[in-house]
Order: structure tokens, then sequence, then C-alpha cells
């Protein structure tokens, strides 16, 4: 006999799920605050950092929470391994690109990357993973796609920052979604797939006398914690993205660029003209959309779950 506990245990689960991808772009949205702090560091040796770094701290929990044979299950499953290789260089790409945008004052540019970005999730959904949209959803996606189009009407050039992060979160979102293994031991993979590259990169930057480790305390503690801001919302996105469909992710997604939008706008002190207002209010306007529809599919299939219960209780339990 089911208990109320295994009634509400499916829509609990989605809801955590929700909760890590909310934070997970969240997190992301402000990311580019920490690399103005660190800007003086050049692109290159900071993805290399962020993967060294990301190692250690990844690899420290789980060697103090014992649980290294996590990783050492995954490490002796060949497919598993492949899977996570490609996705390991398609985030650190990802990785360099936002460097390189947040170092060349492109926010804007950024937050339109990851505006598209849902679209490329939504479109791995249906045609990949055969993942189906409700009207609500079409709506938001239709509303989404007119304010992509008008940004890229007001960017005026080719977006070759936008285009690079879209597709490549989006590639990484899709291998991650089919590659079965925790959040926290699939980034400590991936990090170690790429650590013989990053280590050797830094040591060539060490031996031509160009590595940047900060001039003072501040500065090699803020480098160190790239580990951290690596690890955390990577940690929560693939926990949200394997517990969520992409189309949700997708549209999900739409909560960092706004706050990167926000930034290149009072922070960065990028140029706001009204092609790019107009497309920031649309995109708003289709996350209204979405959660609402979201919303009122979770409560139908709680009451769908809740009525199977009581006709299993109401039966017995007999088939």
């Amino acid at each position: 006999m089911k208990t109320n506990s295994d009634v509400r245990r499916p829509a609990d689960a989605e809801t955590i799920a929700y909760v890590n991808a909310v934070a997970a772009y969240g997190l992301w949205g402000v990311l580019p605050l920490y690399f103005m702090l660190v800007s003086a560091v050049p692109s290159g040796q900071l993805v290399a950092q962020r993967i060294v770094w990301s190692v250690l701290v990844v690899g420290t929990a789980f060697f103090l929470a014992r649980r290294m044979d996590l990783v050492m299950d995954v490490l002796r499953d060949r497919r598993v391994i492949s899977r996570l290789s490609m996705s390991a260089c398609i985030i650190a790409l990802n990785w360099l690109v936002f460097i390189v945008g947040v170092d060349a004052h492109r926010v804007l540019e950024i937050s339109f990357g990851y505006f598209i970005n849902p679209l490329v999730s939504v479109a791995l959904g249906t045609v990949l993973l055969g993942e189906r949209l409700s009207r609500g959803q079409c709506l938001a996606v239709g509303i989404a796609a007119i304010a992509i189009a008008i940004q890229a009407w007001g960017l005026g050039s080719f977006p070759w920052i936008s285009l690079a992060l879209a597709f490549s979160f989006g590639i990484y979102g899709f291998l991650r979604k089919t590659v079965v293994v925790g959040a926290a031991t699939g980034l400590l993979v991936e990090a170690a797939v790429l650590l013989p590259v990053a280590l050797a990169y830094l040591g060539w930057c060490a031996f031509s006398g160009t590595l940047m480790l900060g001039d003072d305390v501040t500065m090699m503690l803020l480098i160190a914690a790239s580990g951290v801001v690596t690890a955390v919302p990577l940690i929560l996105f693939a926990r949200g993205v394997q517990g969520l469909p992409l189309s949700t992710i997708g549209i999900l997604q739409y909560l960092a660029p706004s706050l990167n939008f926000l930034l290149a706008i009072f922070v960065f002190d990028e140029k706001l003209d009204p092609s790019r207002l107009i497309s920031f209010a649309l995109i708003w306007v289709s996350l209204v959309v979405f959660t609402r529809d979201l919303l009122h599919r979770r409560a139908a299939t709680v009451a769908a779950q809740k009525a199977n219960a009581a006709a299993v209780a109401g039966t017995g339990g007999v088939d």
C-alpha cells in the first residue's frame, strides 16, 4: 500500500531538481562579477586554474567523505568516460569564451548567447530525446524566439561569442543528460580528464615567465576560489538537468542571462538601446507564461498521483 510520502515523492524530486537548476542559473548570472575581480589573469590561464582548483576542491571533498569508489567505478566504464571527456572539452570551451567576453566588456553578447541557449536545449530535447512541449511551453518558446530575433537585430554584428556560448552549453547539457553519473562525480571526472592539459599549459606559462598567480594574498585566494566558483553551480546544474526535461532546463536558462543583462547595464556600463530593452521584457513575459504552465502541470500530476493512490487503497492494493 502506498503512503502519502510515496505519493509526494515524484513531485518532491522534481521540485528539488527545479530548485537546484534555479540556484545554478542564479550563480551563473552573477559570475561576471567574479571574473571582473580576476581580470588581470589571462583568459587561458584562468581556465586552466579553474580546472586545477576544481580537481582539488571536489577531489578533497570526495576523499574526506570516503567516496572515491564512485570515481573509480566511473573510470572503469569506457562509455561513460568517453561521454564525460566530450562534455569536459565542451565546457572548457564554454568557460574560455565566457571569460573572453567578460574581459572584453561584451557582457551583453554573453547575455544574448544564453538567451539563445534555451532554444538549443529545446531543439536537442525534442529532436534527440523525443520530448514534447505543451501549449504553454510552445507559447513561451515562441515569445522567446521573437525576443531573441530583436536582440540579434540590436547587436548589429555577427555575435560569435553569443553563438559559441549557446551551442557549447546546449551540447554540454545534452551530454550530461545522457550520462548516468552523479553530479559531483561527473564534474570531478571531467576536470580530471582536462587536468594534464591544464597543468602542461600552466607549466609552459611558468617556463616562459608569463604565469600569473596574483600579486597579493587576496588575488591568490580569488584565483584559488575558481574551484568553488566552478564546482558549485555545475553540480547544481547537473542535479537539475538529470531531474528535469531539457525543455524545462532550457526555459529556466533565462534567469542567468537576465542577471547578466542587468550587470552589463548597471555594472559594466554597456549601452542599452530600445531593441535590447524590448527583448529583455519579452524574455520575462515568456518566463511568466512558462512558469504558470509548469505549476499547472505539476498540480495536475500531484492530483493524478493522489487519485491513483486512493484507488489502490480502495481496492486493498489488489490488481
